[in-house]
């Protein structure tokens, strides 16, 4: 009975303890590459999307010779919520942002199968600074 009462309260074997909280939370700081786009799915919902490039930080060791690492990430961002549709929309290529919001991977079907996608279901969207004109 005492060790069931551990593993419950996350002690002893347990393979998780009891105080892990599970989150999906997202930040990012980046520039916007290229022009939002907005468009109406066929459920007639409509959405905002745009990419959002992030710098990678330098590797903790050096690559082998001849091998160059990635110094960027570039993530798909959408907005769903009519207040961030509204800010995505004013964003230009090169903008500096700051993107808050959670994982996402959706999936469809399309005329060539199934197909799905990786993106930041973006909570709140704040520009940081304009393009440098």
């Amino acid at each position: 009975m005492a060790g069931r009462a551990a593993r419950a309260s996350g002690e002893e074997g347990s393979a998780e303890p009891a105080a892990v909280v599970r989150r999906n939370e997202v930040l990012l700081v980046g520039r916007v590459s290229g022009v939002p786009e907005e468009r109406e799915l066929p459920s007639g919902d409509a959405l905002v999307s745009w990419r959002v490039v992030v710098d990678r930080p330098a590797p903790r060791r050096a690559p082998p010779p001849g091998v160059r690492p990635p110094t960027v990430d570039t993530l798909d961002c959408v907005a769903w919520t009519a207040p961030v549709r509204r800010t995505a929309r004013g964003l230009l290529d090169g903008d500096v942002v700051a993107v808050e919001g959670a994982l996402r991977r959706r999936f469809w079907r399309s005329g060539l199968g199934s197909a799905s996608r990786t993106e930041v279901e973006v909570a709140t969207l704040r520009r940081l600074s304009k393009r440098p004109r």
